[in-house]
């Protein structure tokens, strides 16, 4: 079967979704599959088989031939291994056969996946295991099975199973307090996720000839073009034909697998793009997240383009990064982050979004660390992104409000006012309450809260697992509170003055990238984790192990195992990029530097020969300032080869401060040296693609 051209027919034509199933599956089968999605229940064997014997057939219409359990490794990118239908029949034919136990359990090799320690090299067994609450699909006529990835003793190897935990965590936890609110129609409350996407476009043939942008993702040597972003007329501007032909097939693309593509544009630097998708339920998004990124590079080599998500694909422009859009939904429809029409007699939304306020001032650290990465300490602390320290912005009115309740003073609110605009004739709007803060890591906008420091490379999963636990632990120690009370009314207030006040330094509406806020935010006493390695061991702290056991998140060696696979992922990017970079200093930029001087000489010689009316005094000034240069190249590049044969044994951590401290300064004194023999050194004899090329070629 073939998707139609129309979109409402196309949109999830390959997916195994409440609709195909509700169609497909016996009634009782369904509604036993609905409570096993909807209310945890696990799921008997004979509707397993059921279910499989189903999708199969389903599968098989739509021209698959073989079923995979799609998983999420702690590599931050997904997994898959392909087993076919085919089952044998006497006479030497085959079957086409799926059974309920192939369905819900899969065997991978859990050896070669990053464990940080909890499984020896030879303890290889590990499972996966089906997640019924995200949609199975058809790809590269395979079914894909969206599923968990544990080790054989049932730790977690994996980056949604966290995810998971967390989203029942945060359900127990709402359902307590809103059942005090007299809320007892909901039964489960779920987080939504909207994952904004950044990204740049290359020219394939460019891309192939950049060993950096091969190997590392980013551009490790490069000097600015002519022309940045300075004039601000790529953001929004109109879309080049080329990549507006990529966009179209990517949606088209996107919306085959279920996935919620709605908004496309221009970024601020050149050849930089974004995507945008309608909110879903937190597992959902991060599963189409995974799937965006992959089919953006997919499509993107289709139509003879490269996509790169690295945080920081070019020096001196804006990188990439992700939004994490999040809010709490009701089974009832009720988002309880939409404060009404009048907040400030919203009872229930304001104690959310105290929550909200004191979970993320607690546990800033944590909010740091799911940002955290060797690609985004490139953006954080830059102009273009938030800087390293969590504070979250709030608006006018909703300051106001939180101040009115600590101070027990009226608010007499905000009138809406329309926009003037000078024109008779454009119809008549209404102004926002409060204006955008895009400087604020950590925003509410409106209905939701919007999470700003993640890189373009990374899964949402863990963001979102740890804003579900943050958030679902003080839900816990609200409910602990109010449970108790005699008055409730009085002691809700109590709570809520005792809140704003504690934790009202966490709010911020100003500039987050002034010099002023640093110095601001430490007098607050915020921290400010300027890279990965400051970040990560607060990752085991004692009261962070506390929160993931307390929830059930994570075991106290799943903690740490986390932490040493950070850290290590650190060290191995930057020991790949420092590789890299001897690699292309050494066999591409020095010969060309080299050759280029020979180029010089033999001009001045030959004008030498030519008689004294000739001068060369501008190619005897090059030749020196180039030879120089090439001398202190070849100097750094054999400064590095001793750091790199130097490096530390020892705990992950003292390798990482090496990294950071030692060998990645290196790479970059390497840079400058060579950027600045790129502006001196004629173009046919550079080595490789410019920025101008990279960036203004499509």
């Amino acid at each position: 079967m073939s998707c139609s051209n129309q979109i409402p027919e196309i949109f999830g034509c390959n997916v195994f979704n409440d609709e195909v199933m509700r169609q497909r599956l016996p009634k009782e089968i369904y509604k036993s599959l609905k409570k096993t999605i909807d209310f945890g229940l696990p799921l008997d064997p004979h509707t397993a088989d059921v279910i499989a014997t189903v999708m199969k057939d389903w599968a098989i219409e739509h021209g698959a031939t073989h079923f995979t359990h799609w998983f999420q490794p702690m590599t931050g990118i997904t997994a898959e291994k392909h087993d076919s239908f085919i089952s044998p029949a006497p006479g030497g034919r085959v079957l086409l056969d799926f059974s309920g136990k192939e369905l819900i359990k899969g065997e991978p090799d859990a050896s070669s996946f990053p464990s940080g320690g909890l499984r020896a090299t030879f303890e290889a067994r590990g499972y996966t295991s089906w997640d019924p609450s995200s949609y199975t699909f058809i790809k590269d006529k395979t079914l894909y099975i969206p599923t968990v990835f544990c080790s054989y003793g049932g730790e977690a190897l994996d980056k949604k199973t966290p995810l998971l935990r967390s989203m029942e965590a945060i359900n127990k936890q709402a359902l307590r307090l809103l059942k005090l609110f007299g809320k007892t129609d909901v039964k489960r409350v779920v987080t939504t996720v909207g994952p904004e996407q950044e990204y740049f476009l290359v020219d394939k043939e460019l891309y192939k000839k950049r060993k950096d942008l091969i190997f590392t993702g980013r551009t490790l040597f490069g000097s600015p073009p002519p022309k940045g972003q300075e004039l601000e007329d790529h953001y929004f501007g109109a879309l080049k034909t080329r990549v507006s032909e990529f966009m179209h097939d990517l949606d088209q693309e996107l919306w085959k697998l279920g996935v919620y593509a709605k908004t496309k544009h221009n970024e601020v630097a050149p050849a930089q793009h974004e995507l945008a998708p309608i909110f879903t339920t937190a597992n959902i998004a991060t599963d189409h997240n995974q799937l965006t990124m992959e089919m953006l590079k997919r499509v993107a080599e289709k139509h003879g383009l490269m996509c790169l998500l690295h945080e920081k694909p070019f020096a001196g422009i804006n990188g990439s990064g992700k939004h994490n859009n999040w809010s709490l939904i009701t089974d009832t429809g009720v988002n309880l982050l939409d404060p009404g029409d009048n907040p400030r007699d919203n009872a229930l939304f304001l104690t959310v979004l105290c929550a909200v306020i004191k979970a993320v001032n607690d546990y800033q650290d944590l909010l740091r660390i799911t940002a955290a990465s060797a690609g985004n300490d490139h953006r954080l602390g830059a102009n273009e992104a938030p800087p390293a320290i969590i504070s979250i912005f709030l608006g006018d009115e909703l300051t106001k409000i939180l101040e009115s309740i600590e101070e027990n003073k009226p608010y007499n609110g905000v009138q809406k006012r329309p926009i003037e605009i000078g024109v008779d004739m454009l119809p008549k709007f209404f102004k926002d309450n409060t204006d955008r803060n895009r400087t604020s890591p950590f925003a509410f906008t409106g209905n939701k809260f919007e999470f700003r420091m993640l890189g373009s490379s990374f899964s949402i999963a863990g963001p979102n697992y740890v804003l579900n636990t943050i958030v679902a632990e003080v839900f816990s120690q609200f409910a602990d509170v109010l449970e108790k009370s005699n008055d409730f009314n009085k002691d809700l207030n109590d709570l809520l003055v005792k809140t704003i006040k504690e934790n009202k330094r966490i709010i911020f509406n100003g500039n987050n990238y002034s010099e002023e806020w640093v110095k601001e935010a430490e007098s607050r006493g915020l921290l400010n984790l300027r890279s990965t390695v400051d970040a990560l061991p607060y990752f085991i702290s004692e009261k962070n192990v506390k929160l993931f056991t307390k929830h059930k998140i994570l075991t106290e060696a799943e903690i740490h195992s986390r932490y040493e696979i950070l850290l290590e992922n650190y060290s191995k990017t930057l020991n790949i990029e420092a590789l890299t970079c001897l690699d292309m200093a050494s066999k591409d930029i020095l010969p060309a530097a080299v050759k280029y001087q020979n180029h010089l000489a033999n001009t001045i010689t030959l004008k030498k020969q030519t008689g004294s009316a000739v001068t060369y005094a501008a190619e005897e000034k090059l030749l020196t300032k180039i030879s120089h240069l090439t001398d202190s190249l070849y100097d750094e590049i054999e400064r590095l080869k001793v750091l790199l044969g130097d490096v530390p044994s020892g705990d992950c951590l003292t390798v990482a401060k090496y990294y950071r401290n030692e060998v990645f300064p290196q790479t970059l004194k390497i840079r400058q040296i060579a950027d600045e023999l790129e502006t001196l050194v004629a173009e046919d004899f550079w080595p490789f693609p410019t920025y101008k090329e990279l960036l203004f070629s499509i």
